[in-house]
Order: C-alpha cells, then structure tokens, then sequence
C-alpha cells in the first residue's frame, strides 16, 4: 500500500510495499519502476503475525478499503523479513538496461518514471535478434527534439552588429582605407592612403547613437572590462572574412572607437616592397630581431610576412603572443600557436614566463612594453629560440638605446652584453604616400648585427651606429635617409613627403640626386606599394 505520509510530508518520492502472495498484487508491484519502490521499511508495517490469522473487523475494512482481500483462514502471511515466494520478485533484483526491458508502464501516470530530457521520442524500441534496441524512427505524431543550431559560417554577418557600424567597415574595405574612427557628435571617419575622409552620405552621430553602435559587438564580459577600464583592445571579423582590430577608449565622457583593418591575404615581403635582405631572417636559427617604426607604420604587416614565410619554409613550432590577434596564420610546414592578450592569457609578461616551457622554435611577442617582457625576449634568444618583436622607435640606434634604458643603471652594462649577443638585425619602417596620390609605400632602415656593430654595442657607442649603416650597404644595410633619398630620386614620392620623415636634414638633401644614393646598390630592387589600406 501507499504510506499517506510521504505525500503529506512533500518528501517528493513514494513507496509501494508488497504484503500478499496474490498474483495481481505481484503483477502490479512488477510494474512499478523499480527506482520509485524502495525498500521495505520496518517502521510504518505491522510486525509478523505468527498466529494464524482472524478475519478483518468491520472497523478495519472501513478504514482501509482499497486494501487487497485478506488471504484465506490457515495461510500465513508473509513476513517483512523472510524470502520473497515464486511469484513475486525482490525488489533488489538488477535492473535490466532501460532500452532493451522499457515498456509503456501500466500504473498510473504518477507512478512511471520520467524519461531524460535528451531522451529519444518514447515509444515502443524495435528489439534486434541480440537483444539490442535498433534505431527505429519514432512512432506517428510524435515530435522530435530539434538538433542544435550550427555555428555561423564564413562570410555570414556578426550577431548582433549595428547595421550603421556595418555599413561604414565595408566602406572602408570598398574604398581602400585603413582605419574607421568613431566619435560622439561627429560622423564616421575613414583613413584613406594617410588622410581621414568622412564616410560617404554619413551625418554626424550623437553620443548616444555612438554608444548604443559600439557596444553592439561587445559581449558582456567586454563591456565590463571596459566599464572598469574605460580602455578595450579586440579583434572582430563582421562578415566572418575582413578582420579588424579594435580600440575603445573614453573622449569627453562618451565611448570613441578606432578600427583598424586587417587584410585576410598575408602578403610576401616583395609584394609589400620590404627589400630582399630581411628575407634573411626568416633563416636563422636563433636570436633577436626587431621591427619598429611609429604606429600606423605596417610593422604588424611585415612580421606576419616574416612569420609566414618560417610557416612556409620550415617545420617549426611557432608560439605568437598578440594583443589582439591582427593576421590568423594557417599550419603550412610549421605548426603556429597564436595567443591573444586578455582571451588566452593575462598579459604578454605572464605568457612569456610559460612560453619557454611550450617547446618554441621560434616566438613572435607583438611589442616589448616593460623591463619583464624585454628581459624574457633576451632570455629566450639567448637560450637558442629565434624572437620576433616590435618597438615604437624611428632608427637602429634609438631601438638598441630604448631596450638598454629600459634597465636600471646597474643592469645595464650586463645587458650591452647580452644583446650584443642576441641581435641580429632590426628593420624600422614607415609609410609615405605615392608620388601619383594612389596609396603608400614603404622606406626602411636596416642593420645587420655585424662583428663591427656587434662591438658598438657592447662598448655602447651606439652614436656610430648611423655610419656603421651607411658603409654596410653590400651588406644590404642602409640608413633611413639613403631610402627616402631614392625614392626622391626615382620619383616614387615627393620631396615634400620624404622631408616629413628624414632624420637629418644635411645628410638627405646631400644624398637626394647623388649617385651615393641606395640607387643601383645591393638590395635596391623596386619598392612597390604593397601597404596601401595596411599597416
């Protein structure tokens, strides 16, 4: 019978007890789900009765009438602990697998157990001749749990987007520009071959609208950072194709952002112009090399090209630490591990201190920012690993004086040392527009680590550095202003462009027209303009 107690005290389960022998009592005890019917308690039965029984008084019958007929005068009852008779089966018996014993339970509906969540559509399973359940379709008229929704493929829209935000990055991508720049009572701005233009057709955004546009692409986590910070750096890809790398910031109170676009195709080092020398560096099998050069400056460009051409060339393990991830790197021959600043790990120094333990064969750290992480660049070049690394300066020798300031005065003889060691070249690049006022191209200063240069560090005469460049140029070593110099003299851009970027006034107007120019020297192969809506 059913203890009335356990509905009253909303202990939310039942039990169900067997007390005769009758073949209808022990069809139905059969039926119940066995996890519902627990054990037997002692408290709430009736102790064995041992003397033959007496028929039920009225007053008992009254008060429990839907229990079963008593058993015949003569039969002993069943006692609570002894064995269960032939025709009923213990209620501890194992339970055979759901699939293959399930049936449409014949108790009430109270009684049968409900079926997982996950479940397939019930109905009766079509046994196999082993005994196994086959997957039968489901019976008529019941419906089936829908699969999940898929991932969103290449090239379909970003959830969630503003469709005015949307608008303006693909007119940035149709017109060729590198940065959309988004602000509060003013319209979108596009960055087009160095020059900000509006977006086309667009009228002025309030601070609101600017809000509500921008915080379209941050998930919850984004915009708590940035309600904490007021500052976010992440990466987006609107169309699953283009990606952009995004800044928000704070300005007068109200949200601005800044967008800048990244192209899918990772360009070679001739496609961007970059001379054939820094190709080089993608060959060696240890050490410390540098890109620098002020922001907007493609140096983000020109190291993927470098990473690219390992992946293509060499069977390495490549481990990038990015803040935010700007180009994605296919395996080719090499197998590339790309970890983003604020998703993958904490900070550039934190992922430093774990990259060494990671098996590297060579590392790429998107800009060397304090003391830790320039100090575990130099360690990892100099325990045979191949660095690659930026840095926000404009020549060779403000990029060796930068890292030695970095250290406090009593490290830094130490550390002439060591990165007399590990260098083993830098490339400081910039952008000018073309001669033609159709995109940009490229002019660079670099340094080979020599024996000669390897001594001005170590005895920190980095001053000679300068002269050191200008006579290495059969190495494919040049000064900046040998660069700008010959593409004046090529006609590639203006002079008015080039004096924007030279360094030293006399040594560029003695070099423009003069044969001791970087025309006709080693290294000297056509610049083309390969950063036009890059950096």
């Amino acid at each position: 019978m059913t203890d009335p107690s356990m509905h009253a005290g909303g202990g939310g389960s039942r039990r169900v007890w067997a007390v005769t022998t009758d073949a209808r009592a022990a069809a139905s005890v059969g039926s119940v789900p066995l996890s519902t019917a627990p054990t037997t308690s002692m408290m709430s039965m009736p102790p064995p009765v041992m003397a033959p029984p007496v028929a039920p008084t009225p007053d008992l019958a009254l008060t429990a009438p839907h229990l079963a007929p008593p058993p015949p005068v003569g039969q002993q009852p069943i006692a609570i602990d002894a064995p269960f008779p032939a025709a009923v089966a213990p209620l501890s018996a194992p339970v055979a697998p759901l699939a293959a014993s399930f049936a449409p339970p014949a108790q009430p509906a109270q009684f049968a157990q409900p079926a997982p969540l996950d479940a397939a559509p019930t109905g009766p399973p079509a046994p196999s001749t082993n005994g196994q359940v086959l997957d039968a379709p489901p019976p008529a008229g019941v419906a089936t749990i829908a699969a999940p929704p898929q991932p969103v493929s290449a090239g379909a829209v970003m959830a969630g987007i503003h469709p005015a935000l949307l608008a303006a990055l693909d007119d940035l991508i149709a017109r060729g520009g590198s940065d959309l720049h988004v602000s509060g009572d003013a319209p979108p701005m596009l960055r087009i071959d160095g020059a900000l233009r509006p977006v086309a057709d667009a009228r002025a955004w309030t601070r609101d609208e600017v809000e509500t546009i921008l915080f379209s692409i941050m998930n919850d986590r984004q915009r708590e950072e940035f309600g904490r910070e007021w500052e976010r750096d992440f990466a987006i890809s609107p169309r699953g194709e283009a990606r952009f790398r995004v800044n928000y910031y704070m300005d007068r109170d109200s949200v601005a952002g800044a967008f800048r676009l990244i192209p899918n195709e990772i360009k070679s080092l001739k496609q961007l112009g970059v001379p054939g020398v820094v190709a080089k560096f993608a060959r060696l099998p240890r050490g410390l090399v540098l890109v620098t050069g002020p922001t907007g400056s493609g140096k983000s460009t020109t190291l993927a090209a470098l990473i690219d051409l390992v992946n293509r060339s060499r069977a390495d393990h490549i481990v990038t630490i990015e803040d935010p991830i700007e180009f994605v790197h296919q395996n080719h021959r090499s197998l590339v591990n790309q970890r983003e600043v604020g998703s993958d790990t904490h900070s550039f120094a934190e992922a430093l201190k774990r990259v060494l333990r990671q098996d590297p064969d060579v590392i790429l750290i998107g800009e060397l920012r304090d003391l830790e992480t320039v100090s575990t660049a130099l360690t990892a070049a100099e325990t045979g690993h191949l660095v690659f690394a930026t840095l926000h300066t404009q020549s060779a020798a403000q990029t060796i004086d930068r890292i030695i300031d970095v250290f406090p005065p009593h490290q830094q003889g130490q550390v002439r040392s060591q990165l007399a060691l590990t260098l083993q070249g830098v490339v400081c690049q910039t952008l000018l527009p073309r001669a033609t006022g159709q995109g940009r191209i490229i002019a660079t200063e670099i340094m080979m680590t020599t024996g000669a240069i390897a001594n001005l560090i170590r005895e920190g005469k980095t001053y000679q550095i300068t002269s050191a460049l200008q006579a290495g140029r059969e190495s494919g070593m040049h000064t900046m202003d040998q660069h700008l110099a010959d593409l004046v003299n090529s006609h590639m851009v203006t002079h008015e462009a080039a004096q924007s970027k030279m360094q030293d006034a006399e040594n560029f107007n003695r070099l423009v027209h003069s044969s001791t120019s970087m025309a006709g020297s080693a290294g000297s192969a056509p610049f083309a303009d390969g950063f036009g809506g890059s950096r």
